[in-house]
């Protein structure tokens, strides 16, 4: 594994739909970075929460408080200057909108991969409220990053080491 690196704290969105490797990555990625994570799954509040368990998508309603709640996280760690890693599907253009009007520097790393390989890791996951059903909905709400926005995409389907270590040579050196 590389040595940590500290050009400047990064405030960074790893983005993607559900089974893309966004937990896993950010975690990693905070690790290797020396700055902290946070999960977006875990500033949901419990109505959104039992809506997905149930298997119904989320609208935009439900979605824009807790993603003013992702925004304040980011926008603390980069007031505090100690950058942060979250991990947070932003699916839309004016979600990663929300989290930018909080944070404008945050850097957006958005994992793709095929339907396939994300139904495939979806069903083997165990002890997550997102059920694989909710998928398909998830891919239909997707709006890629667009070229004026800060970020790259990377393939999800690599190991999560080397993805890490491809998401490390992308941040802008600031």
């Amino acid at each position: 594994m590389s040595p940590s690196i500290h050009p400047r704290s990064w405030c960074i969105v790893v983005s993607g739909v559900s089974g893309s490797g966004k937990t896993t990555v950010a975690r990693l990625l905070a690790k290797r970075l020396d700055t902290p994570f946070a999960e977006a799954d875990d500033f949901h509040p419990p109505a959104n929460i039992a809506k997905m368990s149930a298997g119904v998508p989320l609208d935009d309603a439900d979605r824009q408080p807790w993603l003013e709640a992702v925004g304040r996280w980011l926008h603390e760690h980069d007031t505090a200057d100690t950058g942060g890693v979250v991990a947070c599907s932003a699916l839309k253009r004016r979600y990663r909108d929300t989290l930018r009007e909080a944070c404008p520097g945050a850097f957006f790393l958005h994992l793709t991969a095929s339907h396939e390989l994300l139904a495939e890791r979806l069903g083997r996951r165990t002890g997550h409220f997102m059920p694989r059903s909710l998928l398909d909905s998830q891919i239909a709400a997707l709006e890629p990053l667009e070229p004026d926005e800060r970020g790259a995409e990377l393939d999800a389907t690599p190991a999560p080491d080397t993805i890490v270590d491809l998401a490390a040579r992308l941040l802008p050196c600031q």
